[in-house]
């Protein structure tokens, strides 16, 4: 991972348990330098995981862990007021949190597990975009390393799909999801650019986590997908993870509103 990524603000990400891209991303931010790191996710244990790893390697980040969902409004407005209460500010946010759903046609999908799927996919991004752009919004710009850069503010990237692009047989749930994590990223954009945030998405495609892969029913599912792509292999969550931390920083200072794949080129195929 190139050296040219500084870190000098406190980061937040969602999702952030276990060995998949949440955990991936919060453990970029400790190796690239940012001690000031917030991680929750819904489940205590792996949640725990993610801490004790990123501890090991660097004891001296601050973290912040606590375990919520992120569908739940009290629960997110209480965690990001934590976080800037420990912190004083929060400057990259990254909301990954999210569901895969049961393959089922829109006729054979009841309202519960629409809900469902929305509830965390879109709304839960929501609920955490907003909360956390309403935080940076009142708060100085952060420094930039490059005196040729102009500072930022804050920078949000939300973490999306390929099937927000391009549809996927037994799906419409989730793909629709997705797609509103797009749009939703595209229209913030627009708005808080004049305030000095960037918001942008990733859309990942087949990555090996817990989530994707965990029976070799479930891997042999995917094969299809993997095959369509060029590469024709899984994804790692390093690799998104690497996406997303070149977004939040000041390399990507002119990059505003973007939907960037990361999907070994299965949308391109």
């Amino acid at each position: 991972m190139t050296q040219r990524y500084t870190f000098p603000g406190a980061a937040v990400i969602t999702g952030a348990g276990g060995t998949g891209i949440g955990a991936a991303v919060a453990k970029g931010f400790a190796s690239t330098g940012c001690e000031r790191i917030a991680i929750t996710d819904l489940n205590p244990s792996s949640l725990d995981h993610t801490r004790a790893a990123i501890l090991a390697s660097h004891p001296q980040i601050r973290l912040v862990v606590k375990a919520g969902d992120i569908s739940d409004e009290t629960f997110v407005e209480a965690f990001i007021n934590e976080v800037v209460g420990v912190f004083g500010r929060l400057d990259y946010a990254v909301n990954c949190a999210g569901i895969l759903g049961e393959a089922l046609r829109t006729t054979e999908t009841s309202t519960a597990i629409f809900d469902h799927i929305n509830n965390v996919n879109y709304r839960g991004s929501w609920l955490c975009s907003r909360a956390e752009l309403r935080q940076m919004v009142k708060q100085d710009p952060l420094s930039s390393h490059d005196p040729n850069r102009a500072p930022q503010r804050g920078a949000i990237v939300n973490v999306a799909s390929q099937l927000g692009i391009v549809g996927r047989p037994s799906a419409p749930a989730y793909c629709s999801s997705k797609a509103a994590v797009i749009a939703m990223t595209r229209s913030d954009a627009i708005d808080y650019s004049d305030d000095g945030i960037r918001v942008n998405c990733v859309c990942p495609g087949v990555i090996e986590t817990p989530m994707t892969t965990y029976n070799e029913e479930a891997r042999e599912r995917l094969r299809p997908a993997v095959e369509i792509a060029p590469m024709k292999r899984m994804g790692k969550p390093e690799e998104v993870a690497d996406a997303v931390l070149f977004l939040c920083s000041t390399l990507a200072s002119f990059v505003q509103g973007h939907a960037l794949v990361v999907d070994g080129g299965y949308v391109i195929n």
